[in-house]
């Protein structure tokens, strides 16, 4: 990484600091416009990264962080803006970082390491005046007893990231921006050039995509959208609530990734027919089954999401049977028509949607989910007739959720094979299905013009019979 020759004095990490220029009192300093945001910001960092905790829920408005609750709803808006470029950015910002010192930060100055990266992130990411995020910055390591004495440094670091913003975001390039263990896997699965190319596509955050009931191309012009290969509407940019968008109260249209609509296609014509989606909260996939005249019957072992659900199909005028159940230990009197499984995974697919992913997962996660897949794809195929189809599908990009685990279903089960997808009847999504005839997408398909975010989140899907 290419860095200025004349270097702002620095001192090592582990060094004790004087009084740096500005410092105040905490008392003073609790008060400053934008610290409470950015405090928060990099408490909720480190939840994230250092112990793994889930991101959507740290920012729930009722039960969320409460330093984070504690804020107006602008602040809240910045600190999300904040903690999707830092997530999104970290191995770049973390490279960036390693350059400019002279010594790694003490193990101890994780707090420190924290503020450091939301700063950063604040300069290079984000239209946010670089001396705000600078002055902001070295208030946080004056108001923590931990990172007092790490004031200076703070100032010296940031003010370096404003002066060589250019050549930082020129050279970052050579950095995935991934964590190394999941760059790895990915090249090994895909190569290096997909692998690249996946990792900057997730950088992109997705577009909304809708399901609509019918007339997708006058949704679209309505709503002033496009219309993809799969039948979804995605929308451009827009600044109003989702529930005010026209549609939405008369029920024609839902929230649903594009390639999250692929599994319930792959059965075909289900009109009249029995099937179970046994996993089926939110119930986006429950609500395509049932517009295309099954008689569904949706599964969820949580009563909390099983009510979103029947909220869901209540606005879209649409039925289904709902159990609360664990599908694993579900013995229907009757077995189904068509089962289809939208299995629990590590979500390496939705990066675009949820940066925190790749830090709140990994390798072992991945193997105990594949796991748990594994059991739960061999019970699917119990609950369906012979003759009867089985759609298996997870926002995994990880063949060990996937590929891997259905290779050695079929290895097992002789009664169960293959339904290939025909590229004829996915025009537009050839790329996607793959020589075995499933479905594996990947953030980095479906390229689309200028003003219309492209991507996919990363699905894996397949359809199986059995015999």
């Amino acid at each position: 990484m290419t860095l200025e020759k004349n270097r702002s004095p620095r001192r090592p990490a582990g060094a004790k600091a004087g009084k740096a220029k500005g410092e105040r009192p905490s008392s003073q300093t609790a008060a400053k416009p934008g610290l409470e945001a950015r405090s928060a910001a990099a408490k909720i960092l480190a939840a994230v990264v250092d112990r793994h905790v889930s991101l959507d829920g740290m920012l729930d408005a009722q039960n969320g962080n409460p330093a984070y609750r504690a804020l107006s709803e602008q602040d809240r808006s910045l600190v999300r803006a904040m903690l999707n470029a830092a997530l999104r950015h970290l191995p770049r910002i973390e490279a960036a970082l390693q350059a400019m010192l002279d010594n790694p930060l003490p193990e101890g100055a994780r707090a420190l390491h924290h503020v450091l990266a939301i700063g950063a992130a604040q300069i290079l990411y984000l239209d946010i005046p670089d001396h705000s995020a600078v002055d902001l910055a070295v208030e946080q390591a004056h108001s923590d007893p931990r990172n007092r004495r790490f004031a200076g440094l703070v100032n010296a670091v940031l003010r370096r990231f404003g002066r060589q913003k250019e050549d930082i975001l020129a050279n970052s390039h050579s950095v995935p921006a991934m964590p190394a263990w999941f760059f790895e896997r990915l090249t090994q699965v895909y190569g290096a050039d997909e692998a690249l190319r996946i990792a900057e596509a997730q950088l992109t955050p997705a577009a909304i995509d809708l399901t609509v009931k019918s007339d997708a191309a006058g949704w679209a012009e309505r709503l002033s959208g496009v219309v993809l290969p799969t039948g979804s509407v995605r929308l451009k940019p827009f600044d109003q609530p989702i529930t005010a968008l026209p549609g939405f109260e008369e029920g024609e249209w839902w929230v649903q990734d594009a390639a999250a609509t692929l599994p319930a296609r792959m059965f075909g014509n289900i009109r009249g027919l029995r099937v179970a989606d046994l996993c089926a909260a939110p119930g986006g996939k429950t609500a395509q089954l049932s517009l295309a005249g099954a008689h569904v019957t949706a599964l969820d072992q949580s009563a909390s999401r099983l009510k979103r659900l029947k909220a869901n199909l209540d606005r879209l005028h649409l039925k289904a049977d709902l159990i609360e159940a664990n599908m694993l230990e579900y013995r229907p009197e009757q077995v189904f028509d068509a089962v289809l499984l939208d299995a629990p995974c590590s979500s390496t697919g939705t990066t675009r949607r949820h940066p925190d992913v790749l830090y709140t997962k990994g390798p072992e996660d991945i193997d105990k989910l594949a796991a748990l897949q594994a059991r739960m794809l061999r019970h699917a195929c119990d609950l369906v007739r012979p003759g009867g189809t089985i759609v298996f599908s997870n926002c995994s990009l990880d063949p060990k959720e996937g590929e891997d685990m259905v290779e050695a279903l079929l290895a097992e089960r002789p009664d169960i094979t293959r339904l290939p997808m025909n590229h004829a009847a996915f025009p537009g999504l050839e790329e996607a299905i793959s020589p075995e005839g499933a479905f594996r997408t990947t953030p980095a398909m479906l390229a689309l013009s200028a003003g219309v975010a492209s991507g996919l989140d990363g699905f894996y899907a397949v359809a199986l019979r059995k015999g």
